[in-house]
């Protein structure tokens, strides 16, 4: 898609390379004034459970009694991909208020908040013993009122895709609930089960970060819906563009799966505390989504043919979505050299998940409330709350 683009041959958008030069240098910036020791951690969901500095899911796991460092990997990996398949945009006027901190937030860090609460409550296990847990019996039955009243979702505090998100939560049940061997071989049916099922296939103790992504991709494929199918296999977060060629099956399709590559990040550092070296950081890609897509319209580098296009919602599935979150990734490959290089780090300390913490998310969220009240992204893709 990006050689198509260098050579203005895509029907939405225009490539301006002469512009990656400065976005770059805002990226920088933007880093340097948040990371100024240069150690920015991977884009990991557990950023958003940080707030004033205050790590409140620390808080929460100082006070649990784990019996070993698999248990609380397991929690770990129960809250993070409920969180994660929780996060799909929330809408601009929804807002999360935190009886604990007095918090009022929105978007991504509220969806966070909300299901760090509904979590440590108990909401997503069967077992009131052990609340920290996200097990295939309680999800599978989890219904919408329930996920509303946990995500203050009201009429006067509207969040988009909330039907979907619940039924994609009874999905990951129904998913858990059907792969015994993957998510079971510890205890009942938990979404911590695959923490064991990668821990098993790890070699020397070590495992490539692509590992994950491939577990999440053949063992939760099912729970996205209404997605492309090839050979009987649901795709998840794949879609068309005519100008995808290829001479078999897969021609036309563009695999982007936002929402598996940041959950495969985050299981990285439950993996590492459970004494897994995670190898390969960079076989992940970037994210397709509005921050760093935003990042690259605002900052010139992506120029829509038609400017009309940016006044109107867009399905997920439109050629122009589709064309900016395959530019997103590729263009996010193209700037980590030269935010690289202006930092003086190697690819060894700052691997693609740091930019997007650092970072390109970041820098695009800041590029759009200098541009639009509200800072919301330059286009508005309509989300069923399945996607980004």
């Amino acid at each position: 898609m990006l050689a198509l683009g260098r050579a203005d041959a895509l029907r939405h958008f225009r490539v301006d390379e002469a512009k990656l030069a400065a976005t770059a240098d805002y990226v920088t910036a933007v880093i340097r004034t948040n990371y100024p020791d240069l150690l920015v951690p991977l884009h990991a969901r557990w950023r958003h459970f940080v707030f004033g500095g205050c790590d409140l899911w620390a808080q929460i796991a100082a006070k649990a009694t784990w019996r070993d460092v698999a248990a609380r990997a397991r929690a770990e990996f129960d809250l993070a991909i409920v969180s994660v398949l929780l996060d799909a945009g929330a809408g601009p006027d929804w807002r999360y208020k935190d009886a604990a901190t007095g918090l009022s937030i929105g978007r991504s860090e509220g969806l966070a908040l909300a299901s760090l609460r509904m979590f440590a409550a108990g909401l997503f296990s069967t077992d009131a013993r052990d609340p920290l847990r996200a097990d295939a019996e309680r999800l599978m039955t989890l219904s919408a009122g329930e996920l509303a009243q946990g995500l203050q979702g009201r009429p006067d505090n509207p969040l988009a895709g909330l039907d979907g998100r619940a039924a994609l939560l009874q999905r990951l049940g129904r998913a858990l609930q059907d792969k015994p061997a993957i998510f079971a071989s510890h205890d009942a049916a938990r979404a911590g089960g695959l923490f064991d099922h990668l821990f098993a296939a790890t070699h020397v103790g070590t495992l490539p970060a692509r590992d994950i992504l491939r577990a999440i991709l053949i063992n939760l494929g099912g729970i996205w819906q209404n997605r492309l199918t090839l050979a009987g296999v649901s795709l998840g977060d794949t879609w068309r563009h005519a100008a995808i060629k290829r001479d078999d099956a897969t021609n036309g399709l563009v695999p982007l799966h936002k929402l598996s590559q940041w959950l495969s990040y985050s299981l990285i550092e439950p993996l590492r505390r459970a004494g897994v070296t995670v190898t390969d950081v960079d076989g992940l890609t970037g994210l397709a989504e509005y921050r760093n897509g935003g990042l690259f319209i605002d900052s010139g580098v992506l120029v829509l043919r038609n400017p009309d296009v940016a006044r109107a919602a867009m399905p997920v599935d439109s050629e122009v979505v589709v064309e900016w979150r395959t530019l997103t990734i590729a263009l996010l490959d193209a700037l980590l050299p030269l935010v690289r290089a202006r930092l003086g780090v190697t690819a060894g300390n700052f691997p693609l998940g740091s930019l997007l913490e650092g970072g390109t998310w970041t820098a695009g969220r800041k590029l759009a409330a200098e541009k639009r009240p509200g800072g919301g992204p330059p286009l508005t893709a309509v989300s069923d709350g399945t996607v980004f």
